[in-house]
C-alpha cells in the first residue's frame, strides 16, 4: 500500500493507495481562509449561549465564530478561570478550552468538545474522561493485555488513554516516549489556556496530508509517494522530528515513470467520484445521491439480467458485487451520516444474511468507524460512517464556487 501526496490545481491531495487502485483520496485547500475551523484545532472559546431545551452552548471559539457545544456529553470543559468545575455546568461569559470535532457542514456550524484529544501515532489521550482502552482491530489477546497494563501505569481520574492499531507494532521504549510527550502537550495547552485572551488559538492541527501519514497503518503503507519537492522536504522534516522511523519509506517520484496523475489515474477517478452513477463490471450499476439529513444508494441491474435464466441466482450475484463497490465507494468518496442501500430485493432469507455478511467484513477494512446496523422491514440496509472531514466532493467543490 502507498500514500501519494500530489498538488493538483489549488489542493494538496493525500491518497491512499493499493496496487494503484485508489481507496480514499483527501483533498486540502491551499488557499484556505485562515480563520475557517479544522478539525482538531484547540481554543479558548467563550460560551455566548446556553440553550437548555436542546442541551447545548454556543461558543464563540474564533473571532466571529461560532460552535455548537452539546452538553450531553458529561464532560466538564476547562475554565481558563480554574480547572474543571464539579458540575461541568456551563455558564453564559464562561471561557473555555474547546477542540473542534467537526467542520462545518452546509447550514450547521463547527460542533465543538470540551473532551480534549491528543493524537499520537500511538497512542490517543482524550482529557475529561477517565481509564484505558485498546484499538479493536487489536486481536491477539496478550499484545490488548499488555498494552493495557502499560497504559494503566499512567491512568488518573479525567485521562482516557487509548493505544491505536499502529501500537500493535510498537517497542515499549516508543510507546512511553510517546506518552509522556502527549502528557507534556496537555500541560502546556492548560498553562497557555489560563494566560491567553479568548479566541487564541492554543494549538493547531496538523495539515490533513501530515495528519494522514500519522494516522496510516505502519504496517500497511509501504512508501509515502510524492512528486512535489516542497511537500518532499516538509514530510522529511516531519518525520524527522515525530517518527523517525518511517524516513526510509518517503520517495520522490521519478519523472521517467511518466507523471504520477496519469501512472494512478487519479484525475479520472476523481472525475468518476463526482458522479452520481458507478457503473459494475456485470453491467449493473449504483446511483450515489447524497443529501443534507442522509446518503441514498440504489442498486440497479441495468443490462445485467439479459437473458438470464436464474433470475434470483443473478440478484445476489449482483448485491454482492454492488456490496463490495459501496464499501469502496463509501470511504472513497468519504461519505458518512447515515447511509441507506436499496439493494434489490432477494426472496432467500440466507442470501439476504450473507449479504450482510459480506458487506460488514467488507466495512472493516475502512480505517473510518463504519456500522453495518441492519436491514429495515422496508428492505433497506442502514450504515452509519462516523463524520471526520467533510466528503471529497465538498472538499474538491470548496473555493470553485459551486
Amino acid at each position: 500500500m502507498e500514500l501519494l501526496l500530489t498538488r493538483k490545481e489549488n489542493k494538496i491531495l493525500s491518497i491512499l493507495a493499493d496496487e494503484r487502485r485508489l481507496l480514499q483520496i483527501h483533498a486540502e485547500n491551499m488557499e484556505e481562509d485562515p480563520r475557517t475551523a479544522v478539525v482538531g484545532d484547540i481554543y479558548v472559546g467563550k460560551v455566548r449561549n446556553v440553550v437548555k431545551n436542546i442541551n447545548a452552548a454556543f461558543v464563540e471559539f474564533a473571532k466571529g465564530q461560532m460552535g455548537y457545544l452539546s452538553l450531553g456529553e458529561k464532560v466538564s470543559p476547562i475554565h481558563t478561570a480554574g480547572g474543571r468545575t464539579d458540575d461541568g455546568r456551563v455558564l453564559i461569559g464562561d471561557e473555555i478550552i474547546v477542540q473542534v470535532k467537526r467542520e462545518a457542514l452546509k447550514t450547521k456550524p463547527p460542533a465543538l468538545t470540551g473532551a480534549i484529544d491528543l493524537t499520537g501515532r500511538y497512542v490517543v489521550l482524550t482529557i475529561g474522561k477517565s481509564g484505558c482502552n485498546v484499538s479493536k482491530k487489536i486481536k491477539d489477546k496478550e499484545k490488548r493485555k499488555y498494552l493495557l497494563e502499560l497504559l494503566g501505569e499512567y491512568q488518573q481520574e479525567g485521562f482516557l488513554l487509548i493505544a491505536r492499531t499502529n501500537s500493535a507494532g510498537a517497542s515499549e521504549e516508543t510507546l512511553r516516549r510517546e506518552i509522556a510527550g502527549l502528557l507534556r502537550r496537555y500541560e502546556a495547552i492548560c498553562k497557555d489556556g489560563m494566560h491567553k485572551v479568548p479566541f487564541s488559538c492554543l494549538e493547531q492541527a496538523p495539515p490533513a496530508y501530515l495528519a494522514d501519514i500519522r494516522d496510516g497503518y505502519a504496517t500497511e503503507v509501504e512508501r509515502i509517494v510524492t512528486d512535489d519537492p516542497e511537500m518532499h522536504e516538509q514530510v522529511s522534516g516531519y518525520l524527522k522530528v515525530n517518527d523517525p522511523g518511517q524516513l526510509g519509506k518517503l520517495v520522490m517520484w521519478n519523472p521517467a515513470h511518466g507523471k504520477l496523475d496519469a501512472v494512478y489515474n487519479v484525475t479520472k477517478t476523481l472525475e468518476h467520484a463526482m458522479m452520481p452513477k458507478v457503473w459494475l463490471k456485470s453491467g449493473a450499476y449504483l446511483v450515489i445521491q447524497p443529501t443534507e439529513a442522509l446518503v441514498s444508494i440504489d442498486v440497479n441491474t441495468g443490462k445485467a439480467i439479459s437473458k438470464k435464466k436464474d433470475v434470483q441466482k443473478t440478484f445476489y450475484k449482483i448485491n454482492v458485487e454492488a456490496a463490495r463497490e459501496i464499501a469502496a465507494q463509501l470511504r472513497l468518496r468519504n461519505l458518512s451520516g447515515i447511509i441507506l442501500v436499496d439493494f434489490i430485493d432477494m426472496e432467500s432469507e440466507q442470501d439476504q444474511k450473507s449479504l450482510l455478511e459480506l458487506l460488514r467484513q467488507e466495512v472493516r477494512k475502512d480505517q473510518v468507524q463504519t456500522t453495518v446496523v441492519d436491514m429495515t422491514k422496508l428492505g433497506l440496509v442502514e450504515i452509519t460512517r462516523k463524520k471526520v472531514r467533510k466528503s471529497l466532493y465538498d472538499q474538491i467543490k470548496e473555493r470553485q464556487g459551486e
